[in-house]
């Protein structure tokens, strides 16, 4: 192993900052249904648990895979309900937390979600829409468990050397309408109601900031999370994505670097085309986290001495792979991405629940002992 002289937060500031770290910073998505099979555990029967349970298996697999620099909290169905999303819990027939696309909402109601704001709009009307919910006392309580569990999940991680790679889940405005609405319907929104999704976006958009920064603040985070799978060029053409999505990007972006909150982009599919675009971001704001569709060696390429990058280990090479050419993928990573910082070692979107564990070793082996080749 290296020799450490630094901490995980020293260790991820210095990569996300493009300085060269003693060892690559270790960084990804491990969500509980996973985390309980590396374990030799029951997904659904944890899930069925609660919230805590769901917490403390990801600990668990944390202690006995000897540690990792950031680690992500826990993502139930529970906190995408309460986010406006359908979901379906954990069974034997499908171990793995899911959101399910779905029409929550109509087209008629962007008028009222421009109106009320998103909050309102979840709260009072798409949470019930999506789950077993009656009741707003049934929401405020499950809130307020979310928001314990999320103390408890903060003291813990930092508890163990490690930092909360981002307080809490959050999607990008843009996303949310696109899994709300659906996206076939969404995307007929953007050609045939264009006026209407860019007056709700503008109205969204603040206030997402404004509770996002509140987040970071009150939990004392670095980095905030924002998850983006649909804008880039991937699935539409660049006057969408310049007109939808960029715009409100860029303003995300600076309320957050004006706070001094790095923002993270889970940006799965293929952005290839969209990279340019992040050279207008004050150096060392954003990394893009990329799930292996965008090409991560081209994204060095492009924003290798401006932006830190993400990834990208295959899913297929965690589940079907060996250790050895999970190995050597970590490698070529680190020597061609990672050679002079701006890499955090991560899986593309995140740890499958199919994973075996002797790869899941391979990667926290080969990030705490491979030092790059130079260059």
């Amino acid at each position: 192993m290296i020799q450490e002289t630094m901490t995980s937060e020293e260790r991820i500031m210095a990569a996300i900052n493009l300085e060269k770290p003693d060892r690559v910073p270790i960084a990804f998505l491990l969500d509980s249904a996973p985390a309980a099979r590396l374990l030799g555990l029951k997904s659904w029967e944890i899930a069925a648990q609660g919230l805590g349970a769901q917490l403390d298996v990801l600990l668990e697999a944390f202690d006995a895979f000897g540690g990792w620099d950031a680690v992500n909290p826990p993502l139930p169905p529970e906190i995408f309900e309460l986010n406006g999303l359908k979901t379906k819990s954990p069974s034997e027939d499908s171990p793995e937390n899911q959101i399910l696309e779905a029409e929550v909402w109509s087209p008629d109601e962007y008028d009222l979600l421009a109106e009320i704001g998103y909050e309102r709009f979840v709260t009072e009307h798409l949470v019930y829409r999506v789950s077993e919910l009656t009741r707003a006392e049934q929401v405020d309580s499950l809130s307020t468990e979310w928001l314990t569990l999320l103390a408890k999940f903060l003291e813990d991680v930092k508890g163990r050397g490690a930092i909360p790679y981002f307080p809490t889940w959050a999607v990008h405005p843009f996303f949310w309408m696109s899994l709300t609405r659906s996206m076939v319907k969404f995307t007929e929104d953007l050609y045939y109601r264009p006026d209407k999704v860019e007056k709700a976006m503008k109205a969204l958009v603040p206030v997402w900031i404004e509770t996002a920064v509140g987040i970071a603040k009150a939990s004392g985070a670095k980095i905030m999370e924002c998850t983006e799978e649909r804008a880039g060029c991937f699935f539409y053409p660049m006057e969408i994505f310049e007109r939808f999505w960029w715009p409100y990007t860029m303003d995300i972006v600076d309320a957050f670097w004006s706070e001094g909150i790095v923002t993270v982009f889970h940006l799965d599919q293929c952005w290839d085309k969209n990279l340019p675009y992040f050279k207008q971001l004050p150096k060392g704001s954003v990394v893009l986290d990329l799930d292996g569709c965008t090409d991560i060696f081209a994204a060095k390429e492009v924003l290798g001495n401006h932006l830190c990058l993400g990834g990208d280990i295959h899913p297929t090479l965690l589940s079907i792979g060996t250790p050895e050419e999970v190995e050597a993928y970590c490698r070529r990573l680190i020597d061609e991405v990672g050679y002079n910082g701006g890499l955090l070692l991560n899986v593309g979107c995140m740890i499958p629940y199919q994973t075996k564990p002797e790869n899941f070793e391979a990667i926290l082996n080969t990030g705490k002992s491979y030092q790059p080749c130079g260059r």
